[in-house]
């Protein structure tokens, strides 16, 4: 099965299933002597983690990481990393009316047709539960970001037609913990949870919106051509269970513009240092980046497992009606969130990591 290394120097390999023993990931080109901080590992588990408050899954799932290899007396080594997240709360038996069933939208069908057969348990591979090793990677990326000062802050934007309408920089990033549906605007946070709450009692699910912040990315880190620094970052959020869009800077916005409206001019700011006067560009330019904050949006879709009956087929092409049972999220975007921050910290990362892989 293909598809499940990500990075370049900085680079992991996910495995496990959502039903299986253990999810995993081998962080290989970690450079030696970060020292870790497990708490904060743990800490950033426990956001992604399922059943941690009304609106998620209450699937009970402590999501406890243990390290393998690549750590000695609680520094990398420099050797691969091998870090395990068991599973400790599946409920296969909820999945067993979809052993020959198709959800609708889901990948059960597009699985069963590239692989022969498939894991009806949680989705298998294509389960979202794949994400905590992303997320445990993530966070050893960003504990090595942080020597370069580098901080990456996502929080939820929208969920459904409720939206926060301000810009980033008028909102306080440092409060998106403080509500559990991840939103700085608590007077909309609390619109989000009510609606999210509503949306689960009828048995439905809702999509929204996450933006991402990444502040301090010094000038020059990104490549020409195929592998701009925007469009790495556009795979790896792509690339998240749910997520159908994704724009940085201006976005879709942009297009409504005139180049003289759009352009961002250069100035020299009070300490010397080349800036520009607005941030249309997000950060990045060519393909690399400028120097600014970085910033971007990713759209996430409905969860497809849906608690209320549908039509559908089985795997002989008999109609048939597939309702979801168990536990399901009603609204991914509290719980992508982490995701998302682990994500982009990969990209820069690795980035990074090639940048100074110039010097002479």
């Amino acid at each position: 099965m293909a598809g499940n290394v990500f990075g370049n120097l900085f680079r992991i390999s996910t495995f496990g299933e959502s039903h299986g023993v253990a999810l995993g990931v081998v962080i290989d080109g970690c450079p030696p002597g970060i020292v870790l901080d497990l708490e904060f590992m743990q800490a950033e588990m426990a956001r992604r983690k399922p059943g941690q408050s009304k609106i998620v899954t209450q699937r009970q799932e402590g999501d406890a990481f243990e390290i393998l290899s690549g750590v000695y007396e609680g520094r990398t080594t420099g050797t691969p990393i091998g870090i395990i997240i068991r599973n400790e709360d599946q409920k296969s038996k909820d999945y067993n009316h979809l052993l020959d069933a198709y959800r609708p939208s889901h990948a059960d069908f597009t699985y069963d047709q590239k692989y022969g057969f498939r894991d009806h348990r949680g989705g298998g591979r294509s389960s979202a539960r794949e994400t905590a090793a992303r997320v445990i990677a993530g966070s050893i990326a960003k504990q090595f970001l942080n020597q370069f000062g580098i901080t990456i802050q996502a929080y939820v934007q929208a969920v459904g037609d409720i939206r926060v309408h301000k810009h980033y920089s008028e909102l306080a990033l440092d409060t998106i913990e403080d509500n559990i549906v991840r939103c700085p605007d608590q007077e909309i946070a609390t619109q989000m949870i009510d609606r999210i709450a509503e949306i689960k009692k009828q048995g439905d699910t809702i999509g929204g919106v996450i933006a991402c912040v990444i502040k301090n990315t010094p000038a020059g880190i990104g490549e020409p051509v195929f592998d701009k620094l925007h469009a790495e970052l556009g795979k790896a959020m792509l690339s998240i269970n749910a997520a159908k869009g994704f724009e940085y800077g201006s976005g879709f916005e942009g297009t409504t513009m005139l180049g003289s409206q759009h352009n961002d001019i250069f100035e020299t700011n009070a300490e010397g240092k080349i800036v520009t006067r607005t941030n249309h560009s997000g950060g990045i330019q060519g393909g690399i980046s400028n120097g600014m904050d970085i910033y971007f949006n990713v759209a996430f879709k409905p969860v497809a497992t849906i608690l209320r009956p549908q039509e559908s087929v089985n795997n002989a092409g008999d109609a048939v009606i597939v309702e979801g049972k168990g536990r399901h999220d009603p609204c991914v975007l509290p719980r992508a969130v982490p995701i998302v921050e682990a994500m982009a910290a990969l990209v820069l990362a690795d980035y990074i990591l090639l940048q100074k892989s110039y010097a002479v």
